[in-house]
């Protein structure tokens, strides 16, 4: 299944790729649903600073930042510094996971930030494919969202 999201974001891209590939930023994203934490060892890294094409170790995802319920063994498969990320990993409840985020200026402070989700889901969890992708779909929305908030205020 493949989700696309899009936004505007008010601040230069420079200031948007610096947000976006910190954990802080992530997770200011993901809350307060989840969070998701970085692996032992990885706890200094950024999305541009892991190795491209190795995976670094699963990082936990916690409903409400408490509840471990999944885990993104991560792996940057492509980098393009301060312009995007192509994220493939596996996941407990995924066979594969494939998160593509782009920047890309609007003129001189604005951003355009777009997430292309692809995932499929493992063998006993299929039938949930439609449910997660509304899911997925709804939480990209609201890391959006959140980060259009941040640069708003």
């Amino acid at each position: 299944m493949i989700v696309e999201r899009r936004s505007v974001i008010d601040a230069p891209t420079d200031r948007v790729w610096a947000r976006v590939v910190t954990p802080e930023g992530i997770n200011d994203e993901l809350r307060p649903w989840m969070t998701m934490s970085m692996p032992r060892g990885a706890k200094d890294l950024t999305v541009d600073t892991v190795p491209v094409g190795t995976p670094i170790g699963r990082c936990w995802m916690r409903l409400f930042g408490i509840l471990p319920f999944d885990y993104d063994n991560l792996m940057i498969a492509e980098l393009f510094p301060g312009r995007g990320f192509d994220e493939q990993s596996t996941m407990m409840s995924m066979r594969s996971w494939r998160h593509e985020r782009t920047l890309e200026p609007a003129g001189d402070a604005k951003t355009v930030v777009r997430d292309r989700l692809t995932f499929e889901m493992r063998a006993p969890l299929r039938v949930l494919t439609p449910i997660i992708g509304i899911g997925i779909r709804a939480l990209f929305g609201h890391r959006q969202r959140r980060l259009r908030r941040h640069f708003a205020s």
